[in-house]
This record gives structure tokens, C-alpha cells and sequence, in this order.
């Protein structure tokens, strides 16, 4: 009796087959892109609003009644808030890929399954608050709250690299308790900083729309020099308590901090702390101008990123690569 042929696998199974099960190098590279897509869509975004280019498409989802791209008569402010919609569109394949090519993992890797998921999951939230921005007229509130999803991503994002490479969540303390501590409640000023900046440009001179005197974006009615001090209140303490961090990693603590990576983070992070500082204070000194401010904004996103992988490495994992070499 002769035996039959062995039976061609399906294209879909072959495909699926094909897809990792690990956190392999293609995969860091999605992740890494998942995140540098998530800081340039901040800094597009905030080009938008500093150009007066927030209601350049005045609907949503179209960008013009009648038209999903601009038209002629938007003029430049057409062309700034719709390239920012396209962009969007690239952060949506970006997404869409990180997803597919960890379907696999959902068993073994399933941290780095549920961050794509989530990841995922934030696109119609973003397109909701999207709209809502447009269809509010730009009312600080509600781009406040696209700002905030927006940096929650970075972090998520950060969590989604900083697991690729340094494997699922460990349960060993890389430093003393009082280190850890101490990192996070410099993180919950990290995130005292940001509230309080959201509000700040809610309150400031850069509306996102000013096309005409008669159609000016609302501001949220609080005083901008009084919330400018508070905003900078904990940005000082976030770099009081970053230095400490640095002297206790590098100097009398460095036997009990055992992480590499966490010493090189606190020096990552006072870094972006001290150019965000001299950023903020020669925006201020020289009237806000736009290309200083939209630094200023990436450079929050940056912070958090930075804030969230130190916190990251204070617990030791299965370590599977050197994220801090590339911090």
C-alpha cells in the first residue's frame, strides 16, 4: 500500500506559524517604532495647535464638508492639521502590525500580548477624543485630555520596549526599599509636572486656533502666571528628588542599587529634567514662542518615558537583552 503525499499546509496556518513566539529582534524594532510614532504624533500634534492650525479641517472625520483630504481654500492650516490626521493613519498601521505580529505570544509572552492589545485598543479612544477636540471648537479641556491619553501611550509604549528586551516583570528589588520609594514619588511629581503644564498651555497664549480675532479657541480661565508658578513647583522637586536618586545610584548606595540599568536611568532622567528646565525658562523669558513650546511638550513625553523605565528597573526579571545600553 503506497502512503499519500504529505498535505501542504494552508496559507493562513503557514502564516500563522510564521509569526514569533518570543520577543525576537523584529519584534523590538516594532516596539521601538510603536513608541517613536507615539513622540512624533505629540510633537505633530502640538505643531497643529502652536500654528493656529487646530480647526485647519473644521469636521470630523472628514476634514471639510463634502471632503475627506483638505481643500485650497484651508490654505496652510489645511495642510498642517491634515498631514497630522495622516500621520495618525501611519500610527494606526503601525498599530496594527505590533498586534499581528504578537498574536502568537498571547501564551507564551503574554505581557508583551496584552500591551498590544491595549495599544490597540487606544486607537478609537484617540479618534473619539479626536473628534471631540475638533467638534468642541478646541476646548482645553478636551485637548488636555488627548495630551493625557497621548502620554499614557508613551508610557505604555515604554513598558512595551523595556519588556522586549528585559523580559516579563521581576519579583527581585534591584535597590533598597527606600530607593524605590523615593523613585516613585519623583514619578507621582513627574506626573504633578505634566498636569500641571496641560494647564498652563490651557491657560496660555496658544489657543490651537486664531485664524481671525472673532474666532479665538477658549482658554480655561485660570491666571497664567499663577498656574505657571505652581506648574513649576513639582518640576523642582522632580529634579531635587531625580539628583538624590543619581548620588544614592552612583555614590553612597551603589552597592545596594544593583541594576545597571536603573543608574544609568537616573542620569537619563536628570538629563531630560535639565533641558526641560532651560527650555522652560527661555520659552517664558522670551514669550513663548512656538518651536520652544512644542520642544518643551516633546521633551514631557521623553521625561515620562524615562521616569517609567527607571521605575521599571527596580525589579530584575528574566532579562533577555541591554535596553539600558540604548537608553
Amino acid at each position: 500500500m503506497t502512503q499519500s503525499p504529505p498535505r501542504t499546509q494552508s496559507l493562513p496556518r503557514r502564516a500563522w506559524d510564521w509569526l514569533p513566539t518570543t520577543a525576537t529582534r523584529p519584534i523590538r524594532v516594532l516596539a521601538w517604532l510603536s513608541f517613536v510614532m507615539q513622540v512624533v504624533l505629540i510633537a505633530t500634534g502640538g505643531a497643529v495647535r502652536l500654528t493656529a492650525s487646530g480647526l485647519g479641517c473644521p469636521t470630523w472625520p472628514q476634514c471639510t464638508a463634502g471632503s475627506v483630504t483638505n481643500t485650497p481654500e484651508l490654505g496652510i492650516h489645511g495642510i498642517i492639521e491634515f498631514g497630522n490626521r495622516m500621520l495618525t493613519v501611519l500610527l494606526v498601521i503601525v498599530v496594527i502590525v505590533v498586534f499581528v505580529a504578537m498574536l502568537r505570544m498571547w501564551k507564551t509572552r503574554r505581557d508583551l500580548f496584552v500591551l498590544a492589545l491595549l495599544q490597540g485598543i487606544s486607537i478609537p479612544v484617540q479618534a473619539v477624543l479626536g473628534g471631540l477636540t475638533v467638534l468642541s471648537g478646541l476646548n482645553p479641556y478636551v485637548v488636555g485630555a488627548h495630551f493625557v491619553l497621548s502620554i499614557l501611550l508613551v508610557i505604555l509604549t515604554t513598558l512595551l520596549v523595556y519588556r522586549a528586551y528585559r523580559g516579563p516583570r521581576g519579583v527581585i528589588r534591584t535597590a533598597p526599599r527606600w530607593f524605590i520609594v523615593t523613585a516613585h514619588v519623583t514619578s507621582l511629581f513627574v506626573a504633578l509636572t505634566v498636569i500641571f503644564g496641560i494647564l498652563t498651555t490651557g491657560s496660555g497664549p496658544h489657543p490651537g486656533d486664531s485664524l481671525d480675532a472673532k474666532h479665538l479657541a477658549p482658554r480655561n480661565g485660570l491666571n497664567s502666571q499663577v498656574i505657571q508658578t505652581v506648574h513649576s513647583i513639582p518640576a523642582y522637586v522632580t529634579v531635587a528628588l531625580t539628583l538624590l536618586l543619581v548620588v544614592a545610584a552612583w555614590g553612597f548606595a551603589r552597592r545596594t542599587v544593583t541594576s545597571q540599568s536603573t543608574r544609568r536611568f537616573t542620569v537619563v532622567l536628570l538629563a531630560i529634567e535639565a533641558v526641560q528646565v532651560v527650555v522652560g525658562l527661555v520659552q517664558a523669558s522670551l514669550g513663548l514662542p512656538i518651536a520652544l513650546v512644542n520642544i518643551h511638550l516633546v521633551l514631557a513625553a521623553l521625561l515620562v518615558a524615562a521616569m517609567t523605565a527607571l521605575a521599571l528597573s527596580l525589579r530584575s526579571g528574566p532579562a533577555v537583552g541591554d535596553l539600558s545600553a540604548r537608553a
